[in-house]
């Protein structure tokens, strides 16, 4: 049996969901045909989700092509839990990109087809609505083409497009120059062919779809999951070009992926996780491991149940395989991108930048707090990049967020779920301090200064961007007691939480040059206490600089409002990367600091008569411009 793991992935409103609905009744895995705008949809499981008519949280459904059996993950479409879909992409064989025929190339179909792009997940394009008003073809062909950045190949054409009665025709894959062209830019070996002149028709299709597994060609289907035009010819292309697209085993170890967690009925917690190799079954015993700041930490737990996918949202008892998704209970510790089995040293870490909003979290009565922090704890496992965290002396609880869609959707779960009632301050950004040169300090047992039986010195200096803590050592390990350098390591990473601004401290090279201690008398303690002393001078003689949390920015506006809409963005202290214009259509692309997002989102209405689209997405950090106020 074969299996095959696919996402449905598009910008908010394309109809990735109607899509996956239709595709479970075709292929004959549920009798009725849900819709979203009346929350009956397999995939939008949340009370949440159906009352909105959004995803919010990836689900896994099944169904079956002849015997090709398909798990397919329907992700968010909204930027703010575009986090959900990074974690959904490293378990995939493939990938159906909706586009609307009407609306066409957004802003955010470009950001899921660059992260498709870089880990070379193989992409089917389904261009939606071609029933709608409005809707095109040869001239979305070209957009996809052009905006898109990848070579397009049509697999259809559509009778009547943009009308009620719109029909979906196969189109063959025809030799062409254009085509040939493409094919032969990732081929050598077509290449040849081509120009000696023995290539056939059926080679032009076979090399489609070789390179379509490889990542680099998309074809195109058009359709309507409303009608259910086109949604044979898609299903047919799922099982032609992406079966076989599946990452082979490495051996008959375990090996697997965690994705998703969720909470059962008891309270239980249920990892989603996609077997790459071996399989898991209930009562086994299980390794998980997972990247932290001082390495990998595996930890140990025996498996109390597993179920697979069967058709559309039904699961069944039975041990998972190589590429089978499985809802596995028992593993109580676990966390979403824990590796289970055997460690996978090509297990790509996230791509996505943490979240660089903060909000602080009020309960509406006071004494509900240590609840309203353990059901946010419980919110964080399910999403980890949403931080929870709470002031040991003021008791006060904040939340780290990607937007404020997140945090309408927090404080409604809170009360679904919990009965909890909270409130929210403003989102500010949150800022950072990064090492501007390299400082040292060394305390020693014998100093006044010191009232530690310890001896610690400390090297601090700028990493790279994006590294985060770098911890080294420039003694023997075996200087110390192996408790003690546990000690040191730990400590310095909770030192970091708070540098001499008072904001955390990222990108930090910290070097241990110096250890000594008494015997018996001297104890982790003892280093655990004197660490941060030293850490702290090292760090105010390297000096820091802070930094403020940037945003891309593009915009899809009106040609005429072009220049408002660069004065504004200049306005709020963003930096221009490009422009163009289409007709009586303009793009916009630049950076901007992320506490400004939204007050530019809030104007963009009134300076693109209310046809203004913008579309942002984490970039990293810059230093705050002199002539600024430090956010936060």
């Amino acid at each position: 049996m074969e299996y095959l793991n696919i996402g449905i992935l598009a910008h908010v409103d394309a109809g990735k969901t109607s899509l996956t609905e239709r595709l479970l009744h075709h292929t004959g895995a549920i009798g009725t045909l849900g819709r979203v705008d009346a929350g009956d949809t397999r995939t939008d499981t949340m009370e949440l989700e159906r009352r909105r008519g959004i995803t919010i949280r990836s689900a896994v459904v099944a169904f079956r092509i002849g015997d090709l059996r398909v798990n397919l993950i329907d992700t968010p479409g909204h930027p703010d839990f575009i986090a959900e879909v990074e974690r959904a992409l490293r378990v995939l064989d493939g990938v159906v990109l909706v586009v609307s025929a009407v609306e066409g190339v957004q802003a955010q179909t470009r950001v899921l087809m660059r992260a498709l792009a870089r880990q070379r997940i193989p992409v089917l394009i389904f261009v939606n609505k071609v029933d709608r008003a409005g809707a095109r073809h040869d001239g979305l062909l070209a957009d996809l083409t052009e905006r898109l950045g990848v070579a397009c190949v049509p697999m259809s054409d559509v009778d009547g497009i943009g009308t009620t009665t719109a029909m979906v025709r196969p189109r063959d894959v025809s030799p062409s120059a254009v085509l040939a062209e493409q094919l032969a830019e990732h081929s050598d070996a077509f290449l040849t062919a081509y120009l000696e002149d023995t290539v056939t028709t059926e080679d032009y299709r076979a090399e489609v779809v070789r390179q379509t597994r490889l990542g680099v060609v998309s074809p195109v289907f058009f359709g309507s999951a409303r009608s259910g035009e086109g949604i044979a010819e898609l299903t047919s292309g799922v099982r032609e070009f992406l079966a076989g697209a599946g990452k082979p085993a490495l051996d008959d170890r375990l090996r697997a992926s965690v994705f998703k967690i969720e909470r059962g009925r008891a309270h239980e917690k249920i990892a989603y996780l996609r077997v790459f190799s071996g399989e898991i079954g209930a009562r086994d015993h299980v390794e998980f491991h997972r990247r932290g700041p001082g390495g990998t930490v595996t930890a140990e737990a025996k498996v109390s149940a597993v179920r697979v996918f069967e058709l559309g949202d039904g699961t069944v008892e039975a041990r998972a395989r190589a590429g089978q998704i499985a809802k596995v209970t028992g593993l109580k510790e676990i966390r979403i991108g824990d590796v289970v089995g055997v460690p996978d040293t090509g297990e790509a870490a996230t791509r996505f930048p943490p979240p660089a909003l903060e909000t602080v979290v009020s309960p509406a009565r006071p004494a509900e707090t240590p609840s309203v922090f353990a059901a946010l704890q419980e919110l964080a496992e399910q999403d980890p990049l949403i931080t929870v965290r709470q002031d040991d002396e003021t008791r006060r609880i904040s939340v780290r967020l990607y937007g404020e869609v997140q945090k309408e959707i927090i404080a409604e779960t809170l009360a679904a779920q919990h009965g909890l009632d909270v409130g929210f301050s403003l989102t500010r950004p949150v800022c950072v301090e990064r090492p501007t040169g390299t400082g040292h300090s060394v305390w020693l047992i014998t100093e006044k200064r010191n009232p530690y039986f310890a001896t610690l010195g400390l090297r601090a200096g700028p990493g790279t961007p994006g590294s985060g803590l770098t911890f080294g050592l420039d003694v023997e390990l075996g200087s110390l007691p192996l408790a003690f350098h546990k000690a040191i390591e730990e400590t310095v990473d909770a030192t970091l939480r708070r540098g001499p601004d008072g904001r955390e401290v990222i990108d930090c090279v910290v070097t241990v040059t110096h250890t000594g201690y008494f015997s018996p008398v001297s104890a982790a303690g003892d280093f655990r206490k004197v660490a941060p002393l030293v850490l702290a001078e090292a760090l105010r003689e390297a000096g820091t600089e802070v930094l403020e949390p940037v945003s891309n920015v593009e915009v899809e506006l009106p040609a005429d409002s072009v220049t408002a809409a660069l004065s504004r963005l200049v306005e709020h202290g963003g930096t221009i990367t490009g422009s163009t214009t289409r007709g009586d259509r303009a793009e916009l692309t630049g950076v901007l600091p992320t506490g400004e997002v939204t007050r530019f989102e809030q104007q963009l209405p009134g300076i693109t008569h209310g046809e203004g689209v913008v579309t942002t997405g984490p970039a990293g950090y810059q230093p705050v411009t002199p002539n600024r106020p430090i956010p936060g």
